[in-house]
């Protein structure tokens, strides 16, 4: 089976220390919003015009495959997408792959949008997504009567759309927001009430939107109700500031701002602010100010630079800070003391083996750490030498990499960085403005 390809994969980031951030930052649009907004406008009924979109590489992975399934997208500018919606049954099949690229998000809530089409469909992505697991999202789907065949467990996921789908009674083995929203895409397509219950809090934006786009959904504890068979119905989504994104700069913030940093127009999720509240357990200095908004909750937020000590993780806060850890580790190599992380397994199974990488590169660094089987011990150096980080792909690692500059003795290098326009391909231009001294 065909891969896709990243390009430039040998591209790299060079970057000399530097002491001080500062300004005010328009953080780009939230990833997991942008790519739910497609999906949802692309089978509602109806228009939906979608404002601040994501214009990431993944997302738009997600767009073209929307488009290759005869959904009609325009594109006014790169960050204002209408989406005319085909309705429940307006989607046809291709007979070629749907290439996800380097989106685990696209490819495992497409396996839930997917199973209970009357077509056939496959999913596959770059290399680094082709070995990522994909068997958590197909088990429940195949609880549902979905017909779904992975390869050990991963990439190329096969899909034959042409069986009736019933709902589910599931508890989720661990907290995934990716998980569950392929469950409730497929109870659309479901005879029957889908109730499924988390460990744990995960990322709600899969709930907000389908109320947003008229559906009826629930919440009993615990436990998410959905009763498919429901319309969705097209109209404006505005997409927040990405918080993933917006966490690179709340540890700059910290490293590094004497006058303060303002991050403007954040999306606050309760369920993906766990860095927040990790970030104040440690002592920094962050205020919040909030904002009106539809759907998702947004804020203005500046960080002053902060003394910071280390903590023990509380693993309630895992989930809520899963897509952060990276950059929190810098945070926790920057403070006094040590820092504990456990419960976080499941970064051992994201675009990298994330809790290995980092743990590489803070040895690179000279940062003292142990690497457990499901987190990391980490006493703070406060600051640390430089040399050559080798992100393995991942733009997380990446990025945080490129913060950990803010606190280097000699210049950093870090390689293989061409997937950080998967999420986020304003990096460079933002970092510059607020400080940093980076050279691609």
């Amino acid at each position: 089976m065909k891969m896709s390809t990243p390009q430039s994969v040998q591209k790299r980031y060079l970057l000399e220390p530097r002491r001080k951030v500062s300004g005010a930052l328009t953080i780009p649009g939230d990833k997991s919003v942008s790519h739910r907004a497609l999906m949802f406008g692309g089978i509602a009924d109806g228009v939906t015009e979608i404002t601040g979109f994501l214009d990431s590489e993944d997302c738009l992975a997600t767009l073209k495959a929307l488009q290759s399934l005869g959904v009609r997208i325009e594109r006014p500018s790169a960050k204002h997408v209408i989406v005319h919606g085909v309705g429940a049954n307006g989607l046809r099949g291709v007979d070629t792959p749907l290439d996800m690229g380097n989106a685990g998000t696209a490819m495992r809530l497409s396996m839930g949008l997917l199973a209970g089409q009357s077509f056939k469909s496959t999913l596959i992505g770059d290399s680094s997504l082709m070995r990522r697991p994909m068997e958590r999202a197909a088990a429940p789907l195949r609880l549902m009567g979905a017909r779904i065949q992975t390869q050990d467990g991963k990439p190329p996921v096969q899909i034959d759309g042409h069986h009736p789908l019933k709902a589910v009674t599931y508890a989720l083995p661990i907290a995934s927001a990716q998980v569950k929203s392929a469950i409730l895409l497929a109870t659309l397509k479901a005879d029957g009430i889908t109730r499924v219950t988390e460990p744990a809090p995960s990322r709600d934006h899969t709930e907000r939107m389908l109320s947003a786009f008229g559906v009826k959904i629930s919440r009993e504890g615990s436990t998410v109700v959905l009763e498919g068979g429901q319309p969705l119905t097209g109209g404006p989504v505005q997409v927040p500031a990405d918080f993933s994104s917006a966490a690179f700069f709340l540890v700059a913030g910290c490293l590094a701002a004497e006058e303060g940093l303002l991050l403007k127009n954040v999306g606050i999720n309760p369920t993906r602010t766990g860095l927040l509240e990790l970030l104040r357990m440690m002592g920094a200095d962050i205020r919040i100010s909030e904002k009106s908004g539809v759907g998702e909750p947004i804020a203005d937020i500046e960080v002053r630079a902060s003394r910071l000590r280390g903590i023990t993780v509380p693993e309630a806060l895992v989930p809520l800070a899963i897509d952060e850890f990276p950059i929190f580790f810098i945070a926790a190599a920057a403070a006094e003391g040590e820092t504990i992380v456990t419960g976080a397994h499941e970064l051992r199974v994201k675009e990298s083996d994330r809790l290995a990488a980092m743990a590489e590169g803070l040895a690179v660094l000279g940062v003292e750490h142990q690497l457990l089987p499901d987190g990391l011990s980490i006493h703070g150096a406060g600051e640390w030498g430089g040399g050559i980080i080798d992100s393995h792909g991942d733009h997380r690692i990446a990025m945080s990499f490129a913060i950990a500059s803010l606190r280097a003795r000699t210049p950093i290098e870090i390689l293989d960085v061409a997937n950080v326009g998967t999420s986020f391909p304003e990096f460079v231009a933002i970092a510059r403005a607020a400080g940093l001294q980076l050279i691609d």
